[in-house]
C-alpha cells in the first residue's frame, strides 16, 4: 500500500514537472551578423520597397540593432534615412538604445 502511494506521488510530481517545463519559453539565439541584412541592401540603397525576406531578416536582427549602432563602422548604415524608411515599411520600431 505504501509502495503504491509513493509511485502515485512520484507520478504526480513528474506530471507537474512536465507541465511546468512545457510552459517555459525557450530563447533562441540570434546570430548578430550584419551580413544577415544583405537581403535589405537593394531597398536601403534605392527607393524600392523591402522584400518579405528583408523584413524577416530585420525582425530577426532587431535584438542586434543597438550593437550595430555602437559600432562606428556600421552606425551610418543602420541610422541612415533609407534604413529607417525600410524599417518603417517593415513595421519595425526604431531601437531605443
Amino acid at each position: 500500500m505504501v509502495k503504491v502511494m509513493w509511485v502515485s506521488v512520484i507520478a504526480f510530481a513528474a506530471a507537474i514537472l512536465l507541465v511546468t517545463v512545457a510552459k517555459i519559453p525557450v530563447a533562441e539565439g540570434v546570430n548578430c551578423s550584419p551580413t544577415e541584412l544583405t537581403p535589405c541592401a537593394g531597398a536601403m540603397m534605392s527607393s524600392s520597397p523591402p522584400s518579405a525576406t528583408c523584413c524577416a531578416k530585420l525582425r530577426e536582427q532587431t535584438p542586434c540593432f543597438c550593437g550595430y549602432m555602437r559600432n562606428p563602422s556600421l552606425r551610418p548604415y543602420v541610422s541612415s534615412p533609407n534604413a529607417k524608411k525600410v524599417a518603417t515599411s517593415c513595421k519595425i520600431a526604431s531601437p531605443s538604445c
